[in-house]
């Protein structure tokens, strides 16, 4: 370990440079907040289009940069860099399995989704069904993923933020999450899903350039040979060795293992084409064609993001060390960070860190105006008013704006609560709820013609609470001591009866299941006309605006 790493691992962060690191993110966050209030101030109108979905007015360039920036997340970045730096091989098998899921989305639902709703996903799977309870049920699980997905990115700005101040205690981490979750509830308040979306583009540039000069950097220290930096990682941590380069070392070592690890790829393929804030964006464009090419070019950019922290996790590994990583605050999340020191000193951490921040704040902004979007337009309209409400427009935005805050707050509490969480790992517990509650929905509901409400409701309920049951009872939450690699959200006790980390597995084939079983159980009489009309929406696109009205 190199002096540099040692003061920075006992420091907790780059503590000899706090006002660099402090400007660097003041500048980043008072830049962003004036590009939302300049882009926000150019469009007089205010209504629930604009809010939720700038009115569909972004091109899929645009829109592609956007979701690359919305998908791209502390996940990505600093746990996935994380996770290479300590287990090699497996730890990049995040990355293929958050890569190949777009597969899925742009040919299952992109377009078939952008044709058939408006503002949510509550809008497809209501279409045929009763309204209502469907609308609920959509919303239901609707904040459920999101709040798995914030619980990651509160805890990836907490060891982001505390690394570089070098604060350590909980008072302290807490703090930073709750700075974290005022300036993202700002994000929405101020711009909607329009100054969101400018917020996404800028930092899915500023990501990928950042990781493309640390690449460049950490690749030139090796004379550009990829093969030389991997021996020096497999070098720098003589536990793992040459383990580092081969399967096995995290999901290897026993069958349970192996098992957990199909079950995390299962929900990792599937549950980018279940999640509601990448559903959402796809509303955000003009038409259709306009949907598959933001999905293709967000394919592009993730793609190569995701090869650049291959290299990043390894060189973490190789020039930090193992130990340096899992003694800093946050652990494995600050691979990345502490590479950067290494690499640049306080000014290259306090760039990388301040675009990881971006990253951070990007994503639970536009996590909280889908949430926020989803409660106002589907649960108080549509279910609590039953749609009889003077002033729709006004009233849903007026909603949203609060629920927006209530759902900043609750954030806040849960990132305090799994701060010393791999933010990769929570991630892919939002895709397990993702992949069960929603997808089979909606693929039934898109393709299968029997398909009813009663399906629907035994799928998204069913599938949520078989998800959340096995997550509660799962490694995660109990069972692993604070000695662990990754410890348990409550490390001192020992609930656990469910051995895997993922429920996947089990969840999202139970889903599936549960719909079916719904479906044959509840009303045998079908509106097959309901249907058609549904089927030439979504091929077509003709009447949208009326369909998603309901």
């Amino acid at each position: 370990m190199s002096g540099a790493n040692a003061v920075l691992a006992q420091d907790g962060g780059a503590a000899a440079s706090p006002i660099l690191n402090i400007s660097i993110f003041l500048v980043f966050v008072i830049g962003t907040l004036g590009i939302v209030f300049y882009v926000n101030s150019r469009h007089a109108k205010k209504t629930a289009a604009d809010f939720y979905t700038a009115g569909g007015g972004f091109s899929g360039t645009q829109n592609g940069f956007a979701i690359a920036g919305d998908y791209l997340s502390a996940a990505s970045f600093l746990g996935i860099a994380g996770a290479i730096a300590i287990n090699g091989y497996d730890g990049f098998l995040y990355s293929v399995g958050f890569l190949v899921a777009w597969l899925v989305a742009l040919l299952l639902v992109a377009e078939l989704l952008r044709n058939t709703g408006r503002f949510t996903m509550g809008d497809v799977l209501a279409f045929r069904m009763r309204q209502r309870p469907v609308r609920a049920a959509a919303a239901t699980s609707t904040l459920a993923v999101s709040f798995f997905y914030l619980l990651a990115q509160m805890a990836g700005a907490g060891a982001l933020v505390s690394l570089l101040l070098g604060v350590s205690g909980t008072f302290a981490q807490g703090a930073v999450i709750a700075v974290v979750g005022v300036v993202m509830i700002a994000y929405v308040l101020i711009g909607g899903m329009r100054g969101t979306t400018w917020v996404q583009m800028i930092k899915a540039v500023l990501l990928i350039a950042g990781t493309l000069v640390m690449t460049i950097w950490a690749l030139a220290l090796f004379g550009f040979n990829f093969s030389a930096l991997l021996g020096a990682a497999v070098d720098a941590n003589p536990e793992a060795g040459a383990g580092l380069l081969s399967p096995g070392l995290q999901y290897g070592a026993t069958t349970l293992s192996k098992i957990d690890f199909i079950s995390l790829g299962l929900a990792l393929v599937l549950g980018t084409a279940g999640l509601p804030h990448v559903l959402m964006r796809f509303y955000t464009v003009p038409t259709a064609k306009e949907a598959r090419k933001s999905v293709e070019w967000a394919i592009w950019l993730i793609g190569l993001f995701y090869l650049f922290t291959l290299v990043i996790g390894y060189a973490a590994g190789a020039l930090v060390g193992p130990e340096t990583i899992l003694d800093a605050p946050g652990r494995v999340n600050s691979a990345a960070p502490l590479l950067a020191f290494e690499l640049g000193g306080p000014i290259l951490l306090g760039v990388i860190a301040a675009v990881a921040f971006a990253t951070i704040l990007a994503v639970v902004a536009g996590l909280t105006i889908t949430a926020s979007a989803s409660f106002a337009h589907d649960v108080y309209i549509n279910v609590i008013k039953r749609g009889k409400v003077e002033d729709t427009e006004a009233t849903q935005v007026k909603v949203a704006r609060r629920t927006a805050i209530v759902i900043g707050v609750v954030a806040i509490l849960g990132g305090i609560l799994a701060r010393n969480q791999n933010v990769a790992f929570l991630v892919a517990l939002a895709f397990a709820v993702a992949a069960t509650a929603n997808l089979p929905t909606i693929l039934y509901s898109l393709f299968w013609k029997r398909f009813n409400t009663t399906g629907a409701l035994f799928s998204i309920y069913g599938g949520l609470s078989v998800t959340l049951l096995l997550i509660v009872f799962s490694p995660v939450v109990s069972g692993r001591g604070p000695d662990a690699p990754t410890p348990s959200i409550f490390p001192n006790a020992d609930f656990m009866l469910f051995p895997l980390s993922n429920p996947g597995l089990v969840s999202i084939p139970a889903s599936f299941l549960l719909g079916a079983i719904g479906t044959y159980v509840g009303q045998k009489r079908h509106d097959g006309s309901k249907y058609a009309e549904m089927e030439v929406r979504s091929l077509t696109g003709v009447g949208i605006a009326k369909a998603s009205s309901h």
